[in-house]
């Protein structure tokens, strides 16, 4: 019988951005360190964290600045920011009611690759939402979790995908629209995309989401996918 990996969890809350990233980078520089030898302490599997962000737009390293479709003033207008971030793939929203979860992952430990793991983070959410009883997969060359792919002027994604890994450590992963008021949307082409839409658990279902149940579900999911034990940081 396989044992279960340990991990830490917090679910931060709501929490602004940048404040985020900046706790994503102390935890992977200590895991860095860790896994390089150059710490006291053990290198260890990792941590998970969940948080929603204040609304904000970030790009990744390969996206194209284009793909905001207004200035930051206007966004600024909007009581959003605006970041250019170091992690995979073009633009996205984060915003409340958006259920965001940045794994901070010693691949090593999990004996995974960079690509098996942006899988395993895609089956986490497709696995989730069976539970809801909405069937999702994955689209050809893109990243993230969609509904109706096959079908392009049906398909809408309804979890973007974005990852930065070095030396076998991951950050950032990805973003879950539960809740989320997909009109900010509106002022980007998400994940570069011009043709496909987005979504949300709570327009397929047609009502709000219990956003508390929802992170335990997802939890559960990521227990299930990875292979977890998880205990929670005070």
């Amino acid at each position: 019988m396989k044992v279960p990996v340990e991990i830490c969890f917090k679910d931060l809350g709501l929490m602004d951005y940048k404040k985020t990233w900046d706790y994503q980078e102390e935890l992977f520089a200590l895991m860095m360190s860790a896994v390089a030898g150059q710490s006291d302490q053990p290198a260890k599997a990792g941590t998970l964290l969940f948080v929603e962000h204040p609304p904000v737009y970030t790009l990744g390293k390969s996206g194209s600045a284009d793909n905001l479709l207004v200035n930051e003033a206007f966004l600024r207008s909007k009581g959003a920011s605006f970041y250019q971030i170091n992690r995979g793939g073009d633009i996205t929203y984060h915003g409340p009611g958006q259920l965001v979860a940045y794994p901070i992952f010693n691949l090593g430990v999990f004996h995974l690759g960079v690509r098996d793991y942006v899988n395993k983070l895609e089956e986490v959410v497709i696995n989730c939402l069976q539970k809801y009883g909405v069937s999702a997969g994955r689209l050809d060359g893109a990243s993230g979790v969609w509904l109706d792919a096959a079908i392009r002027e049906k398909s809408r994604k309804i979890c973007a995908v974005g990852v930065r890994a070095s030396r076998g450590i991951t950050m950032h992963g990805f973003a879950f629209n539960v809740n989320t008021d997909l009109s900010y949307y509106n002022w980007i082409n998400p994940c570069g995309f011009t043709d496909r839409g987005v979504t949300s658990l709570e327009k397929e279902m047609g009502h709000k989401i219990d956003f508390e149940q929802l992170k335990t579900d997802v939890k559960h999911s990521f227990e299930m996918v990875f292979g977890l034990d998880t205990y929670t940081l005070s």
